[in-house]
């Protein structure tokens, strides 16, 4: 697990053809926008959260973001329990993004 700068974690989730974009946040706060090509999985579920990622490859590279870092973290941190080696927290989150969004 890795916590990466916005511009870190960009340019090394760009650079990455093994990359998955993951939002761990609300639906609430994903219907007010999100990072194109992000899969939605919200950490509050619980174990429904752990059993969604569970379905998830784990050869692959995940970059997590939240609001503002913090659930994306705890994110990792579950994710590498489960056997996820390359696992990068957005430092600062949705919040502080300034790249591209979508809205729904």
């Amino acid at each position: 697990m890795a916590d990466l700068s916005q511009d870190a974690w960009r340019s090394q989730f760009e650079a990455d053809s093994n990359a998955v974009l993951l939002d761990v946040r609300t639906q609430d706060e994903v219907d007010e926008g999100s990072i194109p090509g992000a899969i939605h999985i919200d950490i509050f579920k619980g174990q429904g959260f752990i059993d969604e990622v569970s379905e998830l490859d784990v050869s692959k590279s995940y970059y997590i973001y939240c609001r503002s870092g913090n659930r994306s973290n705890q994110a990792c941190a579950v994710m590498q329990q489960l056997g996820f080696e390359k696992t990068y927290n957005l430092l600062g989150g949705f919040n502080e993004w300034e790249g591209e969004v979508v809205s729904k």
